[in-house]
This record gives C-alpha cells, sequence and structure tokens, in this order.
C-alpha cells in the first residue's frame, strides 16, 4: 500500500508523534493553516469516514476525544478550536486515509480556514 499515513503510523516517514495509543495517533500538519494544526489518524487504513462501520464507533469516538484532550494539553480550548473531516473528493479530501484536523491557536478568519 502506498499510503503516506500508513508509512507515518510504520514510521518508514518521520513524523514527531504528539500522541499515540493502540488505535490512533497525532502528529502537526506539515503544511499548517493556522498556529496549531495537528492530524489524529486511524492506525488501521481506512480511507474515509464513508467507510467506516458500526463497529468502528469507540475509532470514531477516540479520534475526537484524542482531538479534544490535545486541544487542551496545547491551551486552545480556552478560545475554541476546529475539528474538521474532508470526506470524498468533493469534502476536499487529499489523503485516502482517515483524518481529523484540529485546527487553533489564532481566530479562524477568512485567511485562515481549510475551505
Amino acid at each position: 500500500m502506498d499510503c503516506i499515513f500508513c508509512k507515518i503510523i510504520k514510521k518508514e516517514i518521520p513524523a514527531e508523534f504528539l500522541y499515540e495509543d493502540d488505535l490512533v495517533v497525532a502528529f502537526k500538519d506539515i503544511g499548517p493553516i493556522a498556529p496549531v494544526h495537528i492530524l489524529v489518524i486511524p492506525k488501521d487504513h481506512i480511507e474515509s469516514i464513508v467507510d467506516l462501520t458500526s463497529d468502528q464507533e469507540k475509532l470514531a469516538g477516540r479520534l475526537v476525544l484524542t482531538a479534544r484532550n490535545l486541544a487542551n494539553q496545547l491551551g486552545i480550548s480556552p478560545n475554541g478550536y476546529k475539528l474538521l473531516f474532508r470526506v470524498g473528493m468533493h469534502g476536499g479530501q487529499e489523503v485516502p486515509h482517515v483524518h481529523l484536523h484540529l485546527i487553533g491557536g489564532a481566530p479562524l478568519s477568512e485567511n485562515i480556514h481549510p475551505l
């Protein structure tokens, strides 16, 4: 498989993990659009949110709660932040591996948004 995120998970491509457990990893986005821009991804290769099954409900929750916990640790929770899943071509998904963007650390305005 030629998935860049799978290669990062396998440590074939370097990335500084900010968090790792049995289900997910989190690391800084290489093209940040805000002072804090972190990707939280499942360790298992799942191409898109549309491919999640009801058996993966725990994984979906882990993605969101991991992002929330990182936002708290990084001190951006008091002022707010954005959580974003891009789904499919029309949703702007560039990498075919589920990933949750945690974006914050500055006011999100016309100049700082992923859409």
